[in-house]
């Protein structure tokens, strides 16, 4: 079996049996994806790119203690976020740069696309008023598709401050989003105030 036929699980457990060309392969299948979970948590491309080398190099070491306990994938996005959270607390300030209108994989609907930019936009501009403890909470559980307990785990605070920082930060969302909300959806839950804003939830990046 080549390493391209591999699933990612074997891959894993060929790198850290020493095969020098497994973790060339997985860093291969993974890395667009991987680096638009970056750019979406950062919304800098240089501070993305350094975030990212660091997990891959945070992944090739720590390969070995893998259990297979979740996808590969899920393993991967985990390090990318942390990777991307912890240089997020080592700098002061936080640029101001546009997310890309689409990632690897993820093609434009056949919308009007000056409409999908301008939302786009707008949600952008929204999320950036929001203070750090609560944007990042919200990329993590409403973008990214994380639950609270893995939120929590991932920033290290208690559930209970996630869903508060999360109602908190909703909350403003939804005053500030409010007139483009769908007027069918009035009784959807605050929660959907960033997803269906022109920013994909995993789930649905993952097709599901």
């Amino acid at each position: 079996m080549t390493a391209a036929a591999s699933s990612d699980a074997d891959l894993i457990a060929a790198h850290a049996a020493g095969d020098p060309r497994a973790f060339a392969e997985l860093v291969r299948r993974h890395r667009d994806r991987m680096w638009a979970v970056a750019l979406r948590t950062l919304r800098d491309p240089e501070e993305a790119s350094d975030a990212l080398q660091e997990a891959f190099i945070s992944a090739f070491r720590a390969a070995g203690s893998f259990r297979a306990e979740s996808q590969v994938t899920t393993w991967l996005h985990r390090i990318v976020v942390n990777a991307c959270l912890d240089r997020v607390r080592r700098r002061q300030a936080r640029p101001t740069v546009p997310l890309p209108e689409t990632g690897p994989g993820e093609p434009v609907t056949p919308r009007d696309a000056m409409a999908e930019r301008e939302t786009r936009l707008v949600v952008q501009t929204a999320l950036q008023e929001l203070s750090e403890e609560q944007r990042v909470p919200i990329l993590l559980v409403d973008v990214e598709g994380y639950s609270v307990a893995e939120t929590a785990k991932l920033l290290g605070i208690a559930e209970g401050t996630v869903k508060s920082r999360c109602a908190r930060g909703r909350a403003k969302l939804a005053k500030v989003l409010g007139h483009l909300r769908n007027p069918d959806a009035d009784a959807n839950v605050p929660g959907s105030a960033v997803d269906g804003r022109g920013v994909p939830t995993r789930r649905q990046r993952e097709g599901r």
